[in-house]
C-alpha cells in the first residue's frame, strides 16, 4: 500500500487523513502534542464549523478559479463527511454549531475517525522536507509516496501555525502571495483609549483613497488601540491589503444605524428628543443613547459644551454633532497581529495548483490544503468549509500528470 504523509493535524490535515485513509497508508506528523488545536479555539471555543449560506463571495484569493474548490459537489461532499463522522449540529441563523456547543466535540469526532481508520500519529517538529527518488522525505527518516501540507498560515502561533508551510512551498519553487492577518482587530492613528471597552451595534464603513468598498453591521468593539467585533473582522482582509498596497484606509461608523443615516433625519431625532425631556442638557440627552464616554468624546470632538441645550445650539454645531455620530471616522494604520488574527489572506498561489485535485503542478505528488493557501474567508465558518473541503479534495489523492516531476 502507498505511503502518505500529512503535515499538520488540524482541521484539513484531519479531514484529508480520514479521506486518505480510505486507500493508503497515512501518517500525521504534527507538532503540537494534541491534534485539532487550533480548533478548539474558533468561535470562542464553541465553533462555528460551517454556514448553510456559502456564497462565494464570503471567500476571498488573488488568483485562481476558487469556485473549482467550492462548489455544490464538494460542499455537499463536505457536508455529508461532517455528519458521518458524528457532528451533531445546532443551527443559528444558518450558522452550525455542535450540538454540545463546546468545540472538543468536534476534535473528538475527528480524532476518533482519524484512531478508527488506522491513521499513525507522529508528534514531531518537520525541520526539513525534500523529494528523492520519487520519495518525499520528512525529516531524513520519514519516506512517503505524496505528501500533504496541512500547516495552516501564520495566524494564532500559539496554537503552532508559524508559516513553516510556505517554505516547505518555496522549497518546491511555489509562489507564496504575502500572507496578511485576517479575520483581526484594526488599530487606528487616533488616541481612543479612553473609549475601551465599549460595545455597540453600528453600521462599519471601509473607506480605501476615499472610496467605500465594504459595509457591514453589527457590535462593534472599542478597544485601547482601536476597533474589533464582527464586523470590523470583516472588513479588516480588504483594509489590511489596501494598507500594504501603501493606500489610505478609513473606518467609518455610524453610532445610530436604527435611528437614522443621514444630518437631516439625526438633527429631527434630536430635536423630538430635545423637546420630549423637557430641554436637558445634549449630554444628557446623548447618555441616553450611548455610553457615556462616548457621548463626553462626541461633544469634545464637536466641540460643544456638555451644559448645552439643544435649542441653543447653532446649526453648525448641531451638523458637525450629527455628522460625527453617523461618520465616527479614524484612520486605520494597521492590524492588530498575527497573534490576535484569527486566520491569514495570502498563501500558495493557486494559480500553480490543480484546482480539481489540490496537487501541485509543480510537483507530482506535492498537495496543498487548507490555510495554507490563497484563500480566507468572512466570519460565519467559512474558513473551516474551506478546511473541510479542500481536505477531502486533497485526501483522494487522484494525483494530477501536469505536475512536473
Amino acid at each position: 500500500m502507498k505511503k502518505v504523509i500529512i503535515i499538520g493535524g488540524g482541521a484539513s490535515g484531519l479531514t484529508a487523513a480520514i479521506k486518505a485513509s480510505k486507500d493508503y497508508d497515512v501518517t500525521i506528523i504534527e507538532k503540537n502534542n494534541k491534534l485539532g488545536k487550533k480548533i478548539l479555539i474558533t468561535g470562542n471555543g464553541k465553533c462555528n464549523y460551517w454556514n448553510e449560506n456559502q456564497d462565494v463571495n464570503n471567500m476571498y484569493h488573488s488568483s485562481g478559479d476558487y469556485k473549482k474548490i467550492i462548489n455544490q459537489l464538494n460542499l455537499t461532499k463536505a457536508h455529508a463527511f461532517l455528519d458521518s463522522i458524528g457532528i451533531i449540529p445546532f443551527i443559528k441563523n444558518g450558522y452550525y454549531y455542535p450540538n454540545s456547543n463546546q468545540a472538543i466535540s468536534v476534535v473528538n469526532a475527528l480524532v476518533d475517525e482519524t484512531i478508527n481508520n488506522n491513521v499513525k500519529v507522529i508528534n514531531e517538529e518537520v525541520i526539513k522536507v525534500e523529494k528523492k527518488d520519487n520519495k518525499f522525505i520528512i525529516n531524513n527518516k520519514y519516506a512517503s509516496d505524496y505528501l500533504i501540507v496541512a500547516t495552516g498560515g501564520k495566524a494564532a502561533p500559539k496554537t503552532g501555525s508559524d508559516g513553516f508551510g510556505y517554505e516547505i512551498a518555496k522549497s518546491f519553487n511555489h509562489n507564496i502571495i504575502k500572507p496578511l492577518p485576517a479575520l483581526v482587530g484594526l488599530e487606528v492613528e487616533e488616541n481612543i483609549k479612553e473609549l475601551s471597552g465599549i460595545r455597540l451595534i453600528g453600521e462599519v464603513n471601509l473607506l480605501i483613497n476615499n472610496e467605500l468598498v465594504q459595509k457591514e453591521l453589527g457590535e462593534v468593539q472599542f478597544n485601547d488601540y482601536g476597533f474589533s467585533g464582527i464586523p470590523v473582522l470583516q472588513i479588516s482582509s480588504k483594509a489590511i491589503k489596501a494598507l500594504d498596497d501603501n493606500k489610505n484606509v478609513f473606518i467609518s461608523i455610524n453610532l445610530l444605524p436604527n435611528i437614522a443615516d443621514d444630518i437631516l433625519g439625526l438633527r429631527s431625532f434630536l430635536k423630538v428628543q430635545d423637546k420630549h425631556l423637557n430641554n436637558k442638557s445634549i449630554s444628557q440627552i446623548l447618555d441616553q443613547l450611548f455610553n457615556y464616554k462616548l457621548s463626553n468624546y462626541l461633544l469634545k470632538i464637536s466641540k460643544i459644551d456638555s451644559n448645552a441645550k439643544i435649542e441653543k445650539l447653532s446649526n453648525n454645531e448641531l451638523d458637525l454633532l450629527c455628522h460625527n455620530i453617523l461618520n465616527f471616522n479614524f484612520k486605520i494604520i494597521k492590524d492588530h497581529g498575527f497573534e490576535n488574527a484569527q486566520t491569514t489572506s495570502g498563501g500558495v498561489d493557486l494559480k500553480e495548483i490543480n484546482l480539481d485535485t489540490l496537487e501541485s503542478l509543480k510537483v507530482k505528488g506535492l498537495y496543498f490544503c487548507g490555510e495554507v493557501l490563497d484563500v480566507d474567508g468572512a466570519c460565519g465558518g467559512y474558513n473551516l468549509s474551506f478546511a473541510w473541503t479542500s481536505g477531502l479534495i486533497a485526501g483522494e489523492i487522484r494525483g494530477d500528470t501536469n505536475a512536473s516531476n
